[in-house]
Order: structure tokens, then sequence, then C-alpha cells
């Protein structure tokens, strides 16, 4: 739009270049929450390869999950990295789950509290931290939540839009201050296209030749 500048821009521009992502994707919403414990640390793909082992032992339920002895959950997450850690941390969300009442339809989490509050109480659970839980909010619970990644600080960094002393929280404001409050799609999609972005140009070692936003980043400048 017209007179647009910082990351709306940077949101406009990629999302001309790259469309839709789809992203998260998954079947459900607790798949989702799933998915953010196992991508801690690991490449999606094998986040994605745990996940159909669970699928292939109808396991991808809060029940099935507190159901498995820990050492059979853990041999389906091996695929994930640190499987023995996620383990742990999965179970501990599957029960905070269970003991929120939701069990059985975790969706019906965002009906508990307002947002600010389930993100203390997903910041309780062992584990869960800020991009993590944030991740369940907007993700999952479909909540107004703006994810950072290091896929951000490093596209922001570069773009001359944070600075590199800034705090997860700081980082946040800073994004959320130029969004329009409640808009859940603006945020989904400008995280979505800011991982796109970061996987495919903005590297430690970067494509600013090709990348959509060379022309109007302070690193690519120098």
């Amino acid at each position: 739009m017209p007179g647009e500048k910082g990351w709306l821009a940077v949101f406009r521009t990629l999302e001309e270049t790259f469309g839709p992502q789809e992203w998260w994707p998954a079947q459900s919403p607790f798949e989702v929450m799933v998915g953010a414990i196992l991508t801690q640390n690991t490449a999606w793909r094998n986040v994605e390869k745990a996940i159909a082992n669970l699928q292939a032992a109808n396991a991808l339920s809060v029940v099935a999950i507190l159901t498995l002895s820990e050492s059979d959950l853990a041999e389906l997450l091996r695929p994930s990295g640190f499987y023995r850690i996620k383990t742990k941390r999965l179970l501990a969300l599957c029960r905070f789950l269970e003991a929120q009442g939701v069990g059985a339809v975790p969706e019906q989490l965002a009906r508990q509290a307002a947002g600010p509050e389930l993100r203390r109480y997903l910041l309780a659970v062992h584990g869960v931290g800020e991009e993590t839980a944030d991740s369940i909010l907007l993700y999952a619970l479909g909540l107004p939540v703006m994810v950072v990644d290091a896929y951000t600080r490093r596209i922001g960094g570069r773009l001359g839009l944070l600075d590199d002393h800034l705090s997860y929280t700081e980082v946040q404001a800073c994004i959320e201050a130029e969004l329009e409050p409640g808009d859940v799609a603006v945020r989904n999609a400008l995280h979505a296209l800011l991982v796109s972005l970061g996987k495919d140009y903005c590297r430690p070692r970067p494509r600013c030749d090709a990348c959509p936003l060379h022309t109007c980043c302070a690193y690519a400048a120098e």
C-alpha cells in the first residue's frame, strides 16, 4: 500500500514475491502444538518424520501420548533430534492440556483465558519458551501474537529495522507496533514469509543479489 514502510513494506514485498505460504502445515491444532515442541533445534523435515511416526502408531493425541511409556514415546520422536529432552517436554505439554480440561480438544485452550494469561500458563510448562508459546498461540489457537525467531532477528538486523541487543519481548513489540491489533492473518503470513526468506535468501551467507528486499536492505547496500 502507498506510504507503507518498515515491517509492513517487508510484508507486502514478500507477499507479492512468494505468495501464500500455508504455514503452519498440520491437520489439527494439536499437531501444531506437537510440531512447536519438536521443531526446537532441528530442521522441519525431521519434525515431519517424528509426526509421521506418531500418526502411524495412532498416537497423535493427548490421551494416546500420555498412555505410552516414556521409552516408547522417545523412540517415536527419535527423528526429531534431542528426542529424550523433547519426550519430556511433549509429555509436560500434554499433562498441562489434560490439567486444563482440554485433553480431548486442545484447541479449546483458547477459551480458558485471555491471550496474555494463556501465554503465562504456557511459559510455565517445562520446555516451553517464548517462541514455542507464541507459535502455539498463533498457529494452533489463532490468537494475534507475532512469533519471533532467528530468521526474524537476522532479517530485521540486516534491514536496519532491529538492533542486535534487543530481547525477544523488545523485538516482538517493535513489530507488533506496526501491525493492526487483532490481525491474525498478517502475523501468520509475515512470520511464514520471513522464514521462507531466511531459509532461501537471508542465510548466514546471504544471497543478496537474488533477494526481493535487496533494494531496501542496509546490509546488501554495503
